[in-house]
């Protein structure tokens, strides 16, 4: 998939009549699709744009930065795809300047249907297919680190919430045990080459408050990479998010039905089964901390933007449900 000369002259069109606090009022008409903590993806409501998803990265200072990240980013793309055999959909990405001069990366994804995306099962579809969903998830989960354990030079990590994969609904090669499913959260490409992260971390506090961003960078930058290469870890943060997805009357049975996959289809692997207490202990744990988070970037986006008289370039929902 690539976007046509056309596209990405209204994608530039796009990002500079963009008004992030606001962004329904923006020159161009756009639709929030979802939040993550350093991106923002957006339906671009166009004809030329129709059947996209622009995932937006206002992250970057210069054009090397930008270069250095679409390097990691083809990389892992290709190592999902090709080496460890996730699926995703059909995806670009395009550089355009943001309106105070820095490069603004768009990941473009083929848009997929609401009902597909695995957060919305949880609310649409039957129990049963939701425990099937979370078996799916865990099956692909369980690619990356077959693929981290066949060899040392080269280690994945992924980010297993249920809002970050779809199902592929016909696809031919849907059992009737699993789902087939698509990864779309591709923004993060996380993966160590001899040991050495190819990411450079610090883009993840670029979205920080600069009066917040010494202490994140002390105390959790290093402990949040490295959960992404702990499948226990993303499988506490995958049972977890059952919580924030306001379905905490699937975890224990979410739990159990995960230590099922643990002690049967990746008995290979040792993962130390979940306990359901140390669940609930994380997920309270992590919620106060991005809820603390968002708190402290609303309050750095009034500071720029009502006291400096900056431009804030980050997209920031009203509220989080936790």
């Amino acid at each position: 998939m690539s976007l046509a000369t056309s596209q990405l002259a209204l994608l530039q069109d796009f990002e500079r009549g963009l008004d992030p606090q606001h962004p329904e009022r923006s020159r161009v008409p756009a639709r929030i699709l979802g939040y993550g903590e350093i991106s923002t993806v957006i339906e671009i409501q166009t004809d030329a744009t129709q059947g996209y998803a622009f995932k937006r990265l206002p992250l970057f200072r210069d054009q090397r930065e930008v270069e250095c990240y679409r390097v990691v980013f083809d990389e892992y793309v290709r190592l999902l795809q090709h080496e460890i055999g996730v699926q995703l959909p059909a995806q670009d990405y395009a550089v355009v300047q943001g309106a105070a001069g820095a490069p603004v990366f768009y990941i473009v994804q083929q848009k997929l249907t609401a009902d597909s995306i695995g957060s919305r099962v949880l609310h649409t579809r039957s129990d049963t297919d939701i425990l099937k969903l979370v078996r799916s998830v865990l099956r692909e989960l369980r690619k990356v680190w077959e693929f981290n354990h066949t060899q040392t030079r080269v280690q994945a990590a992924i980010d297993g919430q249920i809002s970050n994969w779809a199902i592929r609904e016909t696809d031919a090669a849907e059992s009737s045990e699993t789902f087939a499913l698509r990864y779309v959260d591709t923004s993060t490409p996380l993966f160590r080459v001899n040991g050495v992260e190819q990411l450079d971390p610090e883009l993840f506090l670029r979205s920080a408050p600069f009066f917040l961003a010494w202490l994140l960078r002390v105390l959790y930058l290093k402990d949040v990479v490295n959960r992404y290469y702990d499948f226990h870890l993303v499988a506490t943060d995958l049972v977890a998010n059952f919580y924030k997805e306001q379905r905490a009357d699937l975890v224990p049975e979410v739990a159990r039905v995960t230590n099922e996959f643990f002690a049967t289809d990746a008995r290979g692997l040792n993962v130390a089964p979940l306990d359901v207490n140390k669940v609930q202990a994380y997920y309270r744990e992590d919620a106060q901390i991005w809820s603390l988070y968002f708190n402290a970037r609303k309050t750095d986006r009034w500071l720029r933007t009502r006291v400096l008289q900056k431009l804030y370039p980050y997209i920031l929902p009203d509220k989080i449900q936790r």
